[in-house]
């Protein structure tokens, strides 16, 4: 199936020059969210996942029913301030300045096979964020999927030392 009849660009949104790739005209086409679905699932049945993480919240539209279809759990990540209990957290460079990820520090058991997911690969940052609080806590990153990879971003060099999986490259 060609996901890319699926996503809308919206120029200049949210700023002047962004060519913003809208996930939510897939999400509402059933057959293509599942078939987009179905081909993470089958990624991650390869790579023996026993927990998916995601970065909020388009890491959780992604992930939610990858674990569900897994049979196994999801660990969100979440901004500084949005989890209720003990976490662990890491910094990560913005355009302009800094912001932070956290997750439960018992989100993930030392050896587990994680698959970390987003809807767009753009420069990495959040997802090298998201890959050292794997780390952090002792999970082992199997995998990284994604929807879209805006390739000319070259967000893919940040994480070289990882297997992706991307659905479409624009």
């Amino acid at each position: 199936m060609d996901l890319k009849k699926f996503i809308t660009t919206v120029p200049d949104w949210p700023k002047p020059g962004i060519q913003f790739k809208d996930i939510t005209t897939l999400m509402d086409n059933g057959e293509a969210y599942k078939y987009a679905t179905d081909q993470i699932v089958l990624y991650a049945r390869e790579k023996q996942i026993d927990l998916v993480v995601g970065p909020e919240a388009r890491g959780f539209i992604i992930g939610c029913p990858v674990a569900y279809s897994l049979g196994v759990g999801f660990a969100p990540v979440r901004k500084e301030g949005k989890l209720p209990r003990e976490t662990v957290k890491a910094e990560y460079g913005l355009e302009y300045g800094k912001d932070v990820l956290t997750i439960h520090k018992d989100a993930i058991k030392p050896g587990q096979r994680v698959l970390i997911t987003d809807d767009l690969l753009a420069t990495g940052g959040t997802i090298d964020a998201t890959i050292r609080l794997v780390e952090q806590l002792g999970g082992k990153v199997a995998g990284i999927a994604f929807l879209i990879e805006l390739s000319y971003l070259e967000g893919r060099s940040k994480l070289r030392d990882y297997d992706l999986l991307t659905l479409m490259q624009f």
